[in-house]
């Protein structure tokens, strides 16, 4: 009988450390678990999305100008929404431009030149580009006659072309920079102040 408590003591002893080790297993399990999701959380990248289109992927015939006499401008000059996420720490104020790489000629056609825009800015709804905002200091594009507002596409007949949107942040204060600034003169004056970038690319071509 003694033996017997004996063996019986031992094993519970044994049960209880196994017990303890499972739960200190368990402990060490959450901890590495919660260091990956805040490694994943913390390398969230700063993206530049839509809610209209995917990367890649056509914009709507409403997003193209609607200059009078012009046979390629179809649309309504409707800018399209845009979100972002995750600015770089420090970001003080964002810069965005769209461009057509492959207008007149290959020469490019900057269709949008906006900058200014507040941190605490997180993107556009749709058509608030069209037109003056207290979101963004209009600069100058080479479309529409230097126009200081969203000028959507008005592309010739062939392939479509690719509507390149790219969002800059910087450390620049959002009044800092004076209205009417080309996308040359404002790359300028971000040297040395950009944080980080991203984009996003619309197709967009003759119906």
């Amino acid at each position: 009988m003694l033996k017997s408590d004996g063996r019986n003591t031992r094993a519970r002893v044994n049960k209880s450390g196994r017990l303890r080790d499972s739960g200190k297993l368990f402990v060490i399990v959450g901890m590495i678990l919660a260091s990956w999701i805040t490694l994943a959380n913390a390398a969230e990248p700063f993206m530049l999305t839509s809610p209209a289109f995917k990367d890649g992927t056509p914009l709507q015939k409403k997003n193209s100008n609607n200059t009078p006499g012009n046979a390629n401008c179809v649309g309504e000059n409707v800018s399209p929404p845009l979100a972002w996420s995750n600015p770089p720490a420090g970001t003080k104020s964002f810069a965005l431009t769209m461009v057509d790489p492959e207008g007149r000629g290959g020469a490019g056609v900057v269709h949008w030149v906006a900058y200014g825009i507040p941190a605490s800015v997180t993107g556009f709804a749709e058509g608030e580009g069209s037109k003056p905002s207290d979101k963004y200091v209009g600069g100058k594009g080479t479309a529409g006659g230097g126009a200081v507002t969203y000028m959507g596409p008005c592309t010739p007949a062939g392939a479509p072309h690719h509507y390149t949107f790219i969002l800059i942040a910087t450390d620049v204060e959002p009044k800092d920079l004076p209205p009417g600034l080309t996308r040359d003169e404002l790359f300028a004056k971000l040297t040395g102040h950009t944080k980080g970038a991203t984009g996003l690319v619309g197709l967009f071509g003759s119906p």
